[in-house]
């Protein structure tokens, strides 16, 4: 008795999304670039969408004391740039080449209005403010980005323990190095980019 057929089937059809669609995440398997966010994805007033090498990296909102933080510090750095000619923001899309960042604090040298992304090269100062969770991205893995694609200046704000700290970095030959550092209770005071001064413990609601 002979072998019985085997019946082949056809997968079925993958719909494609019309327009801008988080879909595209699960239906895409080439590199994804900044570009390609722009066009394939949505806006989202939720979690952060970007693109790191390649990849479509999808994270929520840090906590209530992050956001705090993030919130203050932005406002009052706006104001401070705002001086000198500069413009600050928070959580904008910078584009890195292929790559999009979001980072917490912005500062550019012109504005960024009716802009989707800013381009990395008007940055002046971006700065990040520590996860628990991503701290290995917020520490090491950003500012060698920000490092290599020129940026100036890079802010990063630890809280830990309910103490705030922030250290200023600047660009010297390619990497960052400390240049202004100081936690709650003492003052960070810098020149440059523009003067700013602070008791981190004011970044705090409390």
């Amino acid at each position: 008795m002979g072998a019985e057929p085997i019946e082949e089937f056809d997968e079925p059809a993958v719909e494609m999304p019309v327009g801008p669609s988080f879909q595209w995440l699960g239906i895409r398997d080439e590199p994804w670039t900044s570009h390609l966010a722009f066009e394939l994805l949505p806006e989202t007033k939720g979690p952060r969408v970007e693109v790191f090498r390649g990849s479509v990296v999808v994270s929520p909102h840090a906590g209530v004391n992050h956001q705090s933080i993030e919130l203050n510090l932005a406002f009052l750095l706006k104001q401070a740039a705002r001086r000198v000619g500069y413009f600050g923001y928070h959580e904008i899309n910078v584009i890195s080449g292929d790559d999009l960042f979001i980072p917490d604090v912005v500062v550019l040298r012109e504005s960024g209005v009716d802009k989707a992304g800013v381009p990395i090269e008007s940055a002046v100062l971006l700065g990040e403010i520590v996860s628990a969770g991503n701290r290995r991205k917020d520490i090491i893995d950003r500012p060698k980005e920000y490092a290599a694609a020129g940026v100036p200046f890079f802010l990063r704000v630890e809280f830990r323990n309910r103490i705030p700290a922030m250290v200023l970095h600047q660009l010297v030959d390619g990497e960052y190095q400390p240049l202004v550092a100081a936690a709650a209770g003492t003052m960070f005071v810098m020149k440059d980019p523009f003067a700013f001064e602070i008791d981190p413990a004011d970044l705090l609601d409390e």
